[in-house]
């Protein structure tokens, strides 16, 4: 755990030496904040809905966020209790700060994936797969860009993430 430990600080540091120009910070606090509470991905999810060619994607991310809260913001996060990292490692300036005390898994990035693949899986098209996949991968490093989380946050929101879609996906 040390070295896990050790890692993770050392990455997450060359992060915060490399946030540049300042414009970016503000991108990246805006897009780390449309995933708070999940609504953005709740919000698409529901709107899928109403259309027969994404119905079924919206009822998998739907589901898959479900699980996701369950998992993650109910289960493992006040289970593990990690301090954020900006509490444990003085060297990190966060460009926010959490309401939620616990930082593993992010559950931000698990809501990301659990609709990204969700929707990735189901979606019509060329590029809307592709498009749903990146989201995720972009709102797991604002996670770490803003501060807010370790990279093994990150990852491990994004397996939880990426299981919860499977779970839902092998239900509906």
């Amino acid at each position: 755990m040390f070295a896990l430990q050790c890692m993770d600080e050392k990455v997450l540091l060359w992060i915060q030496e490399h946030r540049r120009p300042v414009a970016l910070n503000y991108a990246m606090k805006f897009f780390t904040c449309l995933g708070n509470g999940g609504f953005i991905w709740i919000i698409i999810s529901i709107a899928m809905l109403f259309k027969k060619p994404t119905y079924h994607a919206g009822m998998c991310a739907g589901l898959a966020l479900t699980f996701g809260v369950l998992f993650t913001n109910l289960g493992l996060k006040p289970f593990v209790a990690r301090p954020r990292p900006y509490v444990t490692l003085k060297a990190v300036t966060p460009l926010l700060i959490s309401q939620d005390p616990n930082s593993f898994p992010s559950g931000h990035t698990c809501a990301a994936f659990s609709a990204g693949i969700a929707w990735a899986a189901t979606l019509p098209g060329r590029w809307m797969p592709g498009a749903a996949i990146v989201q995720a991968v972009c709102m797991g490093y604002s996670r770490l860009y803003v501060g807010v989380h370790y990279p093994s946050d990150v990852i491990a929101g994004a397996i939880v993430g990426s299981l919860c879609a499977a779970l839902s996906l092998a239900i509906l």
